[in-house]
């Protein structure tokens, strides 16, 4: 995609940075300061794309962003697998001695808990990986360091202290590309697809059981089903799903049709070609 505007959270040195790069090489970006601050670039037209993360492998789901798409009005384009590989970088000369606390966004802090805990390094909570080591070289102290990309490091000239910081070996991050166009690819049966919604079901026993039994009853799996409770409503709970089916597929058709009988405001997200990433994920799992 040329010419394209992608909106991306974070500054550069980003792993945000690093995976717009990756699958848009030849397009321009805007860093944006939030996820809704990337989203909003695209709903108001000032940016084409946004990408942005939404789990990882070791942390989990990024809850704020599952909690934001439903409520704007953008689809689901496709999906990214990102490699990801955390370093504890500090000022040229420091030495991991020399450290005592360590800031990063949330989510790398929590992927590198285990050796974190193993240093007694305090941590402390930042909004970006890359922010984190840029204010590295404003702190001046070699007490400081940061869990951050080494593309980071060399942005911001910093030393890598370890550059497999990391708790985990294939440490990935999931990121979806979102648009406001809804454009879904033509069913094609020899490509795996995922279908993406969210709906709303009362909290009735029973209720949940019977709104997901048109799946089961038409063999379709479900790839993820995460569930929220709805801001200012005790009553009923929100559900975000991905579909290993295409919209398209008869199958699906009459899961939905059983679906929208049982639950409210069933809305689509998007429809898109399963990143081939995902069999090199089964591959390991099964061995």
């Amino acid at each position: 995609m040329k010419n394209k505007i992608i909106a991306y959270q974070g500054i550069q040195g980003a792993y945000s940075h690093l995976a717009y790069k990756n699958v848009f090489p030849d397009s321009l970006a805007i860093a944006c300061d939030t996820f809704q601050d990337a989203l909003q670039l695209v709903e108001n037209g000032k940016a084409d794309l946004a990408m942005i993360p939404i789990e990882n492998s070791s942390a989990g789901r990024v809850e704020e962003i599952y909690r934001l798409i439903p409520k704007m009005s953008l689809h689901i384009l496709d999906e990214h697998f990102e490699a990801v590989n955390h370093c504890l970088v500090a000022l040229k000369g420091a030495s991991i001695e020399d450290i005592k606390y360590v800031s990063s966004h949330p989510q790398a802090l929590a992927q590198c808990h285990k050796k974190l805990r193993e240093h007694k390094f305090e941590v402390i909570a930042k909004f970006d990986t890359a922010g984190a080591a840029q204010e590295l070289k404003e702190l001046n102290d070699k007490q400081h360091a940061a869990v951050a990309s080494n593309l980071a490091a060399q942005l911001y000239d910093l030393e890598i202290l370890d550059n497999d910081f990391g708790d985990y070996k294939g440490n990935t991050t999931r990121f979806l590309i979102l648009s406001k166009e809804n454009i879904i690819p033509t069913y094609d049966k020899n490509i795996p697809y995922i279908t993406s919604l969210v709906f709303n079901v009362r909290n009735i026993p029973s209720f949940l059981y019977k709104a997901l039994g048109g799946f089961a009853t038409n063999g379709i799996n479900l790839i993820k089903l995460e569930s929220y409770s709805m801001t200012g409503c005790m009553d009923a709970s929100q559900f975000h799903v991905d579909i290993d089916a295409h919209i398209d597929e008869n199958r699906l058709k009459l899961a939905l049709e059983e679906l929208r009988f049982f639950a409210d405001e069933v809305k689509l997200l998007g429809v898109f070609k399963r990143d081939p990433y995902r069999e090199i994920m089964n591959s390991f799992s099964t061995h």
